[in-house]
């Protein structure tokens, strides 16, 4: 079970031209990206914690002397992608940002928090309910990820994380220096609203912004192939 865990990285060579690093968002980790079948040679954080991931992903990007690297970060996870990019821009060849919002409210954050302390598991299983956009969605979530999952993510971790993801912000401003940026989202988001990431687009105007007709948060289940 993860409680403190630190950040670990693979690499996964697919034969590609490009790599990008793929983070993902709270309460879940790089299985959630299986479904996904993107143009890139993979770098995951097979062990994954947010709180520290920028600070070991710069160090290991230094080590292994790697540049111009992409950027996909899934909710939670496109809150750590931005904000690499805006301290490491020379670094990051281009964004992608999925099911992202502006920022959390404190008072959603607090509420998430009473409810895991009350029942941690019954908590994670609304959650990831409503993160799907279908009967058939759940049913695959389900048999795949969702017991693991709920073994895996003690409560302290998924506490301490919430913590993290409460003092999160993107900040259209601070990106315009990045090469490309690609915004995916589902039009059925339940978690991340669509007037907030119509709004960030609106902020970049540069950014490529693709919505995913029938997604929800989750937006690489169900309608995955239309993603990139």
């Amino acid at each position: 079970m993860i409680s403190a865990q630190s950040t670990r990285f693979e690499f996964f060579d697919r034969g590609k031209k490009e790599t990008a690093v793929l983070i993902p968002g709270w309460a879940t980790d790089y299985r959630i990206f299986d479904n996904l079948n993107l143009d890139f040679n993979y770098l995951l954080p097979v062990e994954f914690n947010p709180i520290n991931f920028k600070d070991k992903l710069h160090t290991y990007l230094k080590d292994n002397g790697i540049t111009d690297i992409w950027f996909c970060g899934y909710s939670l996870g496109g809150f750590i992608a931005s904000g690499f990019a805006e301290e490491h821009p020379d670094i990051v060849k281009g964004l992608v940002l999925m099911s992202i919002r502006e920022r959390y409210e404190s008072d959603e954050i607090e509420g998430v928090r009473r409810a895991l302390k009350k029942n941690k598991d019954a908590y994670l299983y609304k959650f990831y309910s409503q993160c799907l956009p279908d009967d058939i969605a759940r049913k695959f979530f389900k048999k795949t990820l969702l017991k693991d999952y709920l073994k895996k993510f003690e409560l302290k971790f998924l506490l301490d994380t919430l913590e993290f993801l409460k003092n999160c912000r993107i900040c259209p401003e601070a990106l315009k220096g990045v090469k490309r940026i690609k915004i995916i989202h589902g039009r059925e988001d339940r978690i991340a609203p669509l007037q907030e990431v119509l709004k960030i687009k609106n902020d970049l105007e540069d950014a490529e912004l693709t919505l995913i007709d029938g997604a929800g948060h989750m937006v690489f289940f169900g309608a995955w192939k239309k993603i990139l």
